[in-house]
């Protein structure tokens, strides 16, 4: 049984914004989980931050039907979900680049809990993922404890990516900035993540909960992925992807591949550069002051951090953070990692 109560502190008091309003502690009671299964590791906390607009999500999602042939993309936000999905479903489809072109990518591989994920989206987003046709690809940003419960005992294709702690959150940082509606300063933002208060939270939690599950006998339903190992060596990524999906390319076809998957053709990718998103947003969550802005000329040219698709660099936490929360966050990576054989690949 899951319960949750209203989260109210310091930190959710300073990122609460138009985009996430009214976080929950959602608790997962230890008798919910199946001892003989224990698919979540003794260290992983049962209990995860989420926004009001979800609650009602909580029990369609619990329930939803999965299916052996699904494939899901699950990661702690801006850790390369974008990224994953596409290269994911151009491997499970042949390479079919003009059928990508001509659906988005929240169209082919939609966002299960998106209209729980922001407080102004509408939409039943859940009910959408239940109507697609099958295969199906779909995506989460769920932590293990909110998943559907047949995800355990179907045990459909799961890939899971993770990012270092400083660059997930910088990136996250932007991304409440852009789409969230936050207008607050950063350090607040960076205060919440480092003490698990806003939407996902705890992110430690989230990878080490999912690393545990991929590390159990009969986990070869679920691929471990980091966003450090996809920036070094992306080909190799691509071949060990295709292998657990059952595809087979060529050398040309990986190299094509790779191409596509750059940042540049990502942001210039218009299905999946999420554009649509950041207009809506821009028309939704920004405050008047920022939609002034964007009335008088908000090009991406004057502010290049407005596009969904950022840098998609390893390290960007440089420009962001000062020395102070770089010692925060290691310290906290130290406790998200210790105790285990999981460590952040840089």
């Amino acid at each position: 049984m899951i319960r949750y109560e209203k989260l109210n502190n310091a930190y959710t008091d300073r990122i609460d914004c138009p985009g996430t309003e009214k976080h929950y502690r959602l608790t997962r009671s230890v008798s919910a989980i199946d001892d003989a299964d224990d698919r979540e590791s003794d260290r992983a906390p049962q209990w995860c931050v989420m926004i009001e607009k979800f609650l009602p999500l909580l029990g369609p999602i619990q329930r939803l039907p999965v299916h052996e042939d699904d494939v899901w993309v699950i990661t702690f936000p801006k850790c390369g979900t974008t990224w994953t999905q596409e290269m994911v479903w151009l491997l499970n489809n042949g390479l079919d680049y003009e059928r990508a072109a001509k659906l988005t990518l929240e169209e082919r591989f939609p966002f299960l809990e998106l209209s729980g994920a922001l407080s102004l989206m509408d939409g039943d987003s859940v009910g959408r993922v239940q109507e697609l046709p099958r295969p199906r690809h779909i995506k989460s940003h769920l932590p293990v404890m909110l998943l559907p419960e047949a995800i355990h005992t179907v045990r459909p294709k799961i890939i899971y990516v993770s990012r270092n702690p400083k660059d997930a959150a910088t990136s996250f940082y932007h991304h409440y900035r852009n789409i969230v509606g936050y207008d607050g300063p950063r350090e607040h933002f960076y205060d919440a993540f480092l003490n698990d208060s806003l939407i996902y939270a705890p992110f430690g939690g989230h990878v080490r909960a999912y690393w545990a599950w991929s590390r159990m006998p009969g986990a070869e339903n679920i691929l471990f992925l980091t966003y450090e190992q996809m920036k070094r060596d992306l080909h190799g990524v691509i071949g060990r992807v295709s292998r657990f999906l059952g595809k087979q390319y060529g050398a040309s076809e990986v190299d094509e591949l790779a191409k596509h998957l750059s940042v540049e053709s990502m942001r210039n990718n218009k299905s999946c550069n999420m554009d649509d998103l950041v207009e809506w947003a821009r028309t939704t969550t920004h405050s008047k002051e920022r939609k002034k802005l964007a009335i008088n000329g908000f090009k991406y040219k004057l502010f290049p951090h407005a596009r969904f698709i950022r840098s998609g660099t390893v390290g960007s936490y440089r420009k962001d953070m000062d020395e102070e929360y770089i010692r925060r966050f290691e310290a906290y990576e130290k406790a998200t990692t210790e105790g285990t054989d999981f460590d952040f690949y840089y």
